[in-house]
């Protein structure tokens, strides 16, 4: 009956499996049927402190009893704090904006880089590069951001200003009078969980600081310590001129932000959102903030990273004929695997066997479990996997 509706209704645009859950409690679910999933996926990056936190529930609860959305034209108590948490925890002296996903975000940074451009000095500046194999949204603007030439197809003209480079090495040749920004992911997730070397990520900061080049890192999917410290860029030790963040932020509820050490770029009427940073968002993202912060600091989050790498490891040792390598760092991993038909019937055969997995790149079995995995699930979901690779 759902599945019918959802053909009738819903446009094609996700090839679906015919799989409705309906509860969920941390890294499991459950379906309509009554059969439990141990979630590896965490919604692609989303459900940061798990399903059903009831923290987060109750925070959400209370809120929504009282006001869900105002609008932007007043002040919003939980929007301010949110961005200070933001600012104080990335360690950056920054300001936010808040919108309703990681290409908003995305535009919101292309729109400060732009503006940057516009106002210091001739000629004018606007020309961004990305990498490719990089990802960087859905709207129009952010597909052309998108360093991947199949994503160009269909959507056309696109807006003008955006370079690709085939590595991080051939950055600095791309850049010319018109250039104000390049955007990078620390760690590709999209493009294969591929992360970026770190040396010459800080060459790279070095050189575009000098060349008064901003420097985006789009920290949607990296950051909010799924990579072990609150932002990559943390991790990486430079300092970015604008940094974007969605996914793991709400729990599960839609937000994006923007944040920026040029602070003196935008004025009232250059951006805006209806619904961004609105009570319901961010008061979601505040307890998911505070949630993670202790666990971080209580040492909980490094000891279960540490477990989930371990096995992860003793996962790709066991199988090294169908893995080819281990990638990626914290709870953004992947198993490269020897072809695509072997990484799609894993994929399959994982869920039948109950657990939930994901594609990244060509070949890549990517890993993005809840922060808040617990070691026995940790255990139930690669007993799973290892029981997917017997059915190969």
């Amino acid at each position: 009956m759902l599945k019918a509706l959802d053909s009738q209704y819903v446009l094609p645009t996700y090839a679906r499996q015919d799989i409705s859950f309906v509860s969920g409690n941390n890294a499991r679910l459950s379906d309509d049927k009554g059969r439990e999933y141990i979630d590896f996926t965490s919604g692609i990056g989303v459900v940061s402190v798990g399903h059903g936190n009831p923290v987060v529930s109750k925070a959400i609860c209370e809120q929504i009893s009282r006001i869900t959305h105002i609008s932007n034209l007043y002040l919003i108590e939980p929007q301010a704090q949110c961005a200070k948490k933001i600012v104080e925890m990335s360690g950056y002296d920054m300001q936010c904006f808040f919108g309703n996903s990681g290409a908003e975000a995305n535009e919101g940074a292309i729109k400060i880089a732009r503006k940057y451009g516009e106002i210091n000095g001739e000629p004018k500046r606007y020309k961004i590069i990305t990498l490719e194999h990089s990802f960087h949204g859905r709207t129009i603007t952010t597909v052309k951001a998108t360093g991947q030439a199949a994503m160009h197809n269909y959507f056309g003209p696109f807006p003008d200003g955006f370079a690709y480079a085939r590595n991080i090495d051939e950055i600095e040749n791309l850049i010319d009078d018109h250039t104000v920004a390049v955007m990078i992911e620390l760690v590709q997730g999209e493009g294969g969980v591929q992360p970026l070397d770190r040396e010459k990520v800080q060459a790279l900061a070095t050189m575009l600081k000098a060349k008064d080049v901003l420097l985006i890192v789009d920290e949607v999917q990296t950051g909010v310590y799924r990579t072990g410290e609150f932002l990559a860029s943390n991790l990486y030790d430079i300092q970015p001129d604008i940094i974007t963040l969605a996914k793991g932020l709400g729990g599960g509820v839609p937000i994006g932000v923007v944040m920026t050490s040029k602070k003196d770029v935008f004025s009232p009427g250059d951006h805006g959102s209806t619904f961004g940073g609105n009570y319901l968002s961010t008061v979601a993202a505040n307890s998911v903030l505070d949630i993670l912060e202790s666990y971080k600091v209580s040492g909980e989050l490094d000891e279960i990273f540490i477990y989930f790498e371990t096995q992860l490891k003793m996962m790709y040792e066991k199988h090294a004929d169908i893995f080819t390598a281990l990638v990626g760092f914290g709870m953004m991993r992947g198993l490269r695997v020897k072809d695509a038909d072997t990484l799609g019937s894993l994929i399959n055969n994982s869920r039948e066997n109950g657990l939930l997995m994901l594609k990244a790149g060509r070949n890549t079995l990517r890993f993005l479990p809840p922060l808040t995995i617990t070691k026995e699930e940790i255990d139930e979901g690669f007993k799973r996997l290892g029981h997917a690779i017997a059915a190969l």
